[in-house]
């Protein structure tokens, strides 16, 4: 198990130009191209994930199933991102299209949460990008669906987010960004913005 800090900036979707020229400044190179990535998250019938998420609960998870529509190699990932007091960490395993279509229906038994079915689907565009040891990865273009529904939402925002291993002071890092930092989850947004709370 391999514990990891995360942060996230906000950044107006008119200022992503500057951000990219600024860690272009600072020697970022691009590791990968561009691509979509969908994300499922599944939730219980009492919205238990998002509450302990607004409220800083540990531990917590976020439960999803993710895939790279259009990729030639694309593939069915379930995720597990659990937040303990030790840290953070992801659970990873590659699934097959039965067993993805087995959970959209059946749902997914989870410890802690109990039986968890799909909730909302969230889809952007990943960039990715390293500045020494330091990930990170830029969102944009985000919407967040209803499952099983039409009913959406285009956030306007972009979304950045740096990973790191646990023994990096991403404190000290994030001083040089001239972005604010702020606590901030997708899932939960879509949550909001699709009306459920």
């Amino acid at each position: 198990m391999s514990f990891r800090l995360e942060d996230k900036l906000f950044v107006r979707k008119d200022a992503a130009l500057d951000f990219k020229k600024f860690i272009y400044k600072k020697s970022a190179k691009e590791i990968y191209k561009p691509r979509i990535v969908e994300s499922l998250y599944f939730e219980n019938s009492n919205l238990q994930m998002y509450t302990d998420s607004i409220e800083g609960m540990v531990p917590r998870k976020k439960i999803r199933i993710r895939n790279y529509p259009g990729q030639k190699d694309n593939c069915y990932n379930l995720e597990v991102k659990i937040s303990s007091v030790e840290g953070r960490f992801k659970k990873k395993e590659k699934i097959t299209d039965d067993k993805n279509t087995y959970y959209k229906k059946f749902g997914i038994l989870d410890k802690q949460y109990g039986t968890c079915f799909p909730k909302i689907t969230i889809n952007y565009t990943r960039a990715y990008y390293q500045l020494n040891d330091v990930r990170i990865t830029i969102d944009n273009d985000i919407i967040y669906k209803k499952y099983l529904s039409e009913y959406m939402y285009k956030d306007q925002e972009i979304v950045i987010e740096l990973k790191t291993t646990i023994h990096k002071n991403l404190d000290e890092f994030i001083k040089e960004f001239p972005m604010q930092r702020t606590r901030f989850s997708k899932y939960c947004n879509g949550i909001k913005k699709l009306n459920y709370k």
